[in-house]
């Protein structure tokens, strides 16, 4: 190369000399010919670049990463956030890294995977609710497509270009229609349920809306093992997974997405029973002693208030004593998923510490939203329903199959202590969740308060693979990973506000405050605004003492909006009178049978109403 530069500067010199022209097509060839081996030498150097960022990649050892998605965990319902289920697996890999004590997610499921899986906000996923709470404003629009929409590129798409193996088994919820499965974003293998729940012990519906629980590998319908349990074959497909790749010396991603402990809540009875007497005392009991567990390991200030249960729940002393049994009995069988799904957990981490990949592998264990509060059995035509499918509730079997577990909205307000409400709403209680850590670049033994939120998990993983902070400008989450080592102490800076809203529920963090509106029944419409460090249970609006203050964060809020491209739902929209008004017409599409027949009965039974009078008033003596 310093031979054919010297040979062109002469050239130059000879061209710009007007005695001498002929330098100038001298120049000309020399050019077409420096060109000629620049090429072929920049692909001799690509290829051998390709083998030296391979060895690189080998040398630098990149860790390999487990996320594990819990379905309606509370805050503290792992061991280690005070709650009273065993997990010891979960509480281990905590001690050995990081434990977050203000992670954010949104506070539906949908939406919330998105956000894991892009590090988007879930309007610019496609994802801005899940299709049950969709107005006719809102249903196709952008931001609510429910579909990962053109150009939106998925972790396990990001990772496949640096090399990773993919895998994700469990509960997807982004859609099966042409193109939405895991296949077509960029996992390898995939073993997945694309329904918002199901049954755990069988391929059954969990709801009228669904005929089947539809799931699918590597893209095709797929039918369960006779032996199912939903957690112990979620963990066990993984390791198949894994283990038909153990040549491979590629990183890889391991997803792992529970149906722990959505409902249906069904346990193995060594689990439940484990619980006997702990729930004995009542969801007031277990509020005000989560709330001291709270206080105690640091959740919330010694001086918090714990909110007031709303007005609408019932009073647990005046139920009768075979409620209270089965209620009890509801909360064990939550407890115990909780546990056997740590349990396998564990196997999961025995097979890698078995292949030596355990060292070298990033653990993220997290919640999609707060504690599931839905009553299903006070729904009309439900008890039909569960007959026609062979669900139960007796306390004895509870838990077990063929049995039907909802913890309600009493259990679920005190498995949120020290938040308010619970799932799909915006108060702390649908978006406070317990967030671990651990393994290559966390620190060990970390409690670590600051702000973050589900989108900053995908930009981390990218940073803790590559060693670079993501340079990707579509990302609206955060790398935590100078948090993680210790390098910075916040992710977000005081003047940087955080949007959410799902279904009308929103919020917005900005430094120590909270802007909330949770839309009826349990909310008012309206927006309250909290100090959210001083007061975490959001008991005490400080909106007329700081109007100010109210002021810049609805502003901050409309500039989210605007940003994001939310639909608002119409004035009087509830959530609860949606999914009835969307449910109808696939509730008839399902059972239009069941509907024609009763029709037919009913038509017969008048009909021989009619034919009895006609009769009897035909014999009668003249």
């Amino acid at each position: 190369y310093a031979d054919f530069f010297a040979l062109t500067h002469y050239c130059h010199v000879m061209c710009n000399n007007p005695k001498n022209s002929g330098g100038c097509v001298m120049l000309d060839w020399v050019s077409a010919f420096i060109a000629m081996r620049a090429a072929i030498l920049t692909t001799l150097l690509g290829t051998l670049g390709f083998w030296v960022s391979t060895a690189v990649d080998a040398a630098t050892n990149r860790p390999n990463f487990v996320i594990i998605m819990v379905d309606d965990a509370a805050l503290m319902d792992f061991g280690i956030y005070g709650g009273e289920a065993n997990t010891p697996h979960i509480d281990a890999l905590a001690r050995r890294g990081a434990m977050f004590t203000q992670f954010r997610t949104s506070p539906q499921c949908a939406p919330s995977r998105a956000m894991l899986m892009t590090g988007m906000d879930n309007h610019l996923t496609g994802h801005g609710a899940i299709p049950e709470v969709l107005t006719d404003q809102q249903r196709g629009k952008p931001g609510y497509t429910m579909h990962l929409e053109p150009g939106i590129k998925s972790l396990a798409t990001r990772l496949k270009t640096l090399n990773y193996r993919t895998y994700i088994t469990g509960k997807w919820h982004l859609g099966h229609g042409d193109g939405d499965l895991p296949d077509s974003h960029g996992f390898d293998h995939s073993f997945v349920l694309d329904a918002s729940g199901a049954d755990n012990w069988e391929q059954k519906s969990y709801l009228p809306l669904y005929t089947d629980a539809p799931w699918f590998e590597d893209g095709k319908p797929a039918r369960l093992p006779e032996n199912f349990y939903s957690s112990d074959f979620i963990t066990s497909q993984m390791i198949d997974y894994l283990s038909a790749d153990t040549a491979s010396e590629q990183p890889f991603l391991a997803y792992l997405a529970y149906q722990a402990i959505h409902i249906p809540v069904q346990a193995p009875e060594e689990y439940v029973a484990r619980y006997n007497g702990v729930y004995d005392g009542g969801w007031d009991a277990l509020r005000q002693a989560r709330f001291a567990n709270a206080r105690k390991i640091g959740l919330v200030p010694a001086d918090a208030k714990l909110d007031p249960a709303h007005k609408s729940l019932r009073d647990w002393d005046q139920l009768p004593a075979d409620q209270k049994a089965l209620l009890a009995r509801s909360m064990q069988v939550n407890a115990g998923m909780l546990e056997a799904m740590d349990h396998h957990i564990g196997r999961l981490i025995d097979y890698l510490k078995k292949n030596k990949a355990f060292d070298n592998t990033v653990f993220v264990i997290t919640s999609d939203n707060g504690p599931e509060g839905a009553e299903p059995y006070s729904v009309p035509g439900w008890g039909l329903w569960s007959l026609m499918e062979g669900y139960e509730r007796k306390v004895e079997t509870l838990g077990g199959r063929r049995s039907y577990v909802a913890i309600g909205p009493e259990w679920a307000t005190a498995a949120a202590g020290p938040s308010r409400l619970f799932k799909f709403h915006a108060s702390e209680g649908g978006l406070r969740v317990p967030l671990v850590m651990a393994g290559p670049g966390v620190n060990q033994g970390q409690k670590i308060s600051a702000f973050a939120m589900m989108t900053d998990i995908s930009p981390t993983i990218l940073e803790l693979a590559t060693g670079r902070p993501p340079q990707v400008p579509e990302f609206t989450g955060r790398s935590l990973a100078p948090l993680l080592a210790g390098t910075s102490t916040v992710v977000y800076p005081p003047d940087q506000p955080v949007g959410i809203e799902v279904a009308g529920n929103a919020a917005l963090y900005l430094g120590d405050y909270k802007l909330v509106r949770n839309l009826p029944p349990l909310g008012d419409g309206k927006w309250h605004l909290f100090n959210i460090i001083n007061d975490p249970g959001e008991t005490t609006d400080v909106s007329d003492a700081q109007p100010e203050k109210l002021a810049e964060l609805t502003r901050a809020y409309q500039a989210y909006a605007d940003r994001v491209g939310i639909v608002p739902p119409p004035e009087g929209y509830e959530v609860v009178m949606q999914i009835r008004k969307n449910s109808r017409p696939i509730l008839l599409r399902n059972y239009w049978w069941l509907l024609a027949g009763m029709l037919a009965t009913m038509g017969l039974g008048i009909w021989l109403l009619v034919w009895a009078i006609r009769r009897l008033f035909r014999d009668r003596p003249a």
